[in-house]
């Protein structure tokens, strides 16, 4: 629930919080595994900070340890933004948070680049690795899709262990089935809304801005909803901490009050629940496999690469000038020279630096 209440900037910032907490701080997990989890999150639909939690929290304490870790971590947000919501069903307009965004998001960035120089010793584990991952930062800058560069990469992983080993033989994978709800045209209701974000929540892969483009497919080119009530509804989930999806709850509630808001939050959260429950008991397994332990091994790396990815699109549009480039430089010192420092005071002194900075 703490990583929910300051866990601001999206996904890789989420990532490197948890990384702290269970890893370093509390050391549920070795380094190691951790990555692995990444790596299977990746592999799944919906969204990955959200499932990163629902792994940690399986591996601590089973379905329960599931569940409580993803209500604690979605709650935050969800109750946050449904404040929003409300308010801006009352008086049409969002609240002005740009000051404090300002510092925030290159505090995160310098935060997430420490997170990947230490996650990235371990996960390079041969120059092979190596070369797979540069290419996926590459492929990724240029806009291939996520999933062709995970699985390519995963793929590729395998390829080289099976020629190392000279073997023929290899193990069946396994494909997970997705599932796509049919739409019944109706008027909006509590149960329309869910099913169209159940659907979201089951097959859709990426950021923010992946979602921002399924649901403007599925509510606004369907009538249901105006772009720029979307507009808001995705900056609303992207300065609020905890996932990007909560801005289901912010459009949920502008479709249908607080039942919609319910409606749209339960849709879109519960298939992550369940495919991260399908999943977990699997990842140890896999990895006592020759060829699937590569498979991880470069779908970690290639994970990794992602997010590096993420931070230059990131950079672009929060670095924009000597302000913001010091306050990622000094987030960055900060959380790479003074690991043991919770990265929330990163966070609320980028905040702050950045508001004072934003006066001058």
């Amino acid at each position: 629930m703490k990583l929910g209440f300051i866990g601001f900037g999206g996904p890789a910032v989420h990532i490197a919080m948890m990384e702290e907490e269970v890893v370093r701080k509390r050391q549920w997990l070795s380094r190691d595994h951790f990555l692995d989890l990444i790596g299977a999150t990746n592999l799944i639909p919906g969204p990955n900070s959200t499932e990163l939690a629902l792994h940690c929290g399986h591996e601590r304490a089973g379905w329960r340890g599931l569940l409580v870790a993803g209500a604690c971590f979605i709650l935050p947000a969800v109750i946050i933004t449904g404040l929003l919501a409300w308010a801006y069903k009352q008086y049409g307009t969002l609240p002005q948070v740009a000051p404090f965004i300002y510092g925030i998001k290159p505090a995160i960035i310098g935060i997430v680049v420490s997170l990947m120089i230490l996650l990235g010793k371990k996960a390079l584990k041969s120059i092979e690795l190596g070369v797979i991952g540069v290419a996926c930062v590459v492929f990724s800058l240029l806009g291939i899709n996520e999933i062709f560069i995970l699985f390519g990469a995963g793929f590729l992983g395998i390829l080289i262990q099976l020629a190392r080993q000279k073997s023929s033989a290899i193990n069946s994978i396994v494909p997970l089935s997705l599932m796509f709800v049919t739409e019944v045209r109706l008027n909006p209701s509590g149960w329309r809304i869910f099913w169209i974000f159940l659907k979201v929540g089951s097959i859709l892969y990426g950021s923010g801005y992946v979602l921002f483009a399924f649901l403007n497919t599925e509510l606004v080119k369907t009538g249901m909803l105006s772009h720029q009530v979307l507009i808001d509804a995705i900056a609303a989930g992207q300065f609020t901490p905890g996932p990007v999806f909560s801005s289901a709850t912010f459009i949920g509630w502008q479709m249908g009050g607080p039942n919609g808001a319910l409606a749209a939050t339960a849709g879109i959260f519960l298939p992550s629940f369940l495919f991260v429950g399908f999943l977990n008991p699997l990842v140890s397994r896999l990895r006592r496999s020759k060829v699937m332990s590569a498979f991880l091994d470069t779908v970690n790396v290639a994970s990794i690469a992602l997010i590096l990815g993420v931070c230059v699109d990131m950079g672009r549009s929060s670095i924009v000038d000597w302000k913001t480039a010091l306050i990622g430089v000094i987030g960055f010192a900060v959380s790479f020279g003074f690991k043991t420092l919770n990265t929330a005071f990163v966070v609320v002194g980028g905040s702050m630096l950045g508001y004072l900075l934003w006066l001058i």
